[in-house]
This record gives structure tokens, C-alpha cells and sequence, in this order.
């Protein structure tokens, strides 16, 4: 049974930091490219951050600068790193995980950035 499990979400102030955290099981890690997507409420599902099976990252135009994603096989576990929060980067954050064959997401944490 394959599990993502997102941590880390919470309320914080504009200008704060946070770091998320999504740890898989029942796949192997590897071989995964792993992303990051966010909801706002009323909005479509974007992507945040993807960082590849061999550790390319690509970022959205709004984040760049600001959020870094990164990964530790040996963990089974990727990370979003989050600086400089906006209230505008308020959203439920999801994790996938994705390859040719297999699609896997997350139930997602909430993030808030708000004085």
C-alpha cells in the first residue's frame, strides 16, 4: 500500500519560514520524481516544486527565490523549504509522487500565512 504523509503545515506570520516534510512508503523512493502542489480555496490544484529521481528541481515563477525542494533517499522523504511566506501562499500543499507508470498523492497539509 503506497502512503504519502505531508508534516509540517501551520499558521505563520507574512515574512516567516516553514518547512514541509512528505514521507513515502510502500514504493521505491528512488526512482520517483516528487512534487509539491498547492489548493488555494476556489482555485485549481498548481504546481509548487518538482525535484526529479536524479535531483533536478524546477520551481514556479512565484516561488523561486523563496522556496527550495530537496529530497533524502535514504529517508524516503522530500522537503519544501519555505521562506519569505506571502499571504498569498496560503493553500492545502500536496505531495506526489510520479513515474511513467504510477501517480500517488498525498491528503495534503494546510498552510496559512497570515498577521
Amino acid at each position: 500500500q503506497v502512503r504519502l504523509v505531508e508534516s509540517g503545515g501551520g499558521l505563520v506570520q507574512p515574512g516567516g519560514s516553514l518547512r514541509l516534510s512528505c514521507a513515502a512508503s510502500g514504493i521505491i523512493f528512488r526512482d520517483y520524481a516528487m512534487g509539491w502542489y498547492r489548493q488555494a480555496p476556489g482555485k485549481q490544484r498548481d504546481l509548487v516544486a518538482i525535484i526529479t529521481s536524479v535531483s533536478s528541481t524546477n520551481y514556479a515563477d512565484s516561488v523561486k527565490g523563496r522556496f527550495i525542494i530537496s529530497r533524502d533517499n535514504a529517508k524516503n522523504t522530500v522537503y519544501l523549504k519555505m521562506d519569505s511566506l506571502k499571504p498569498e501562499d496560503t493553500a492545502v500543499y500536496y505531495c506526489r509522487a510520479s513515474r511513467l507508470v504510477g501517480d500517488y498523492w498525498g491528503q495534503g497539509t494546510q498552510v496559512t500565512v497570515s498577521s
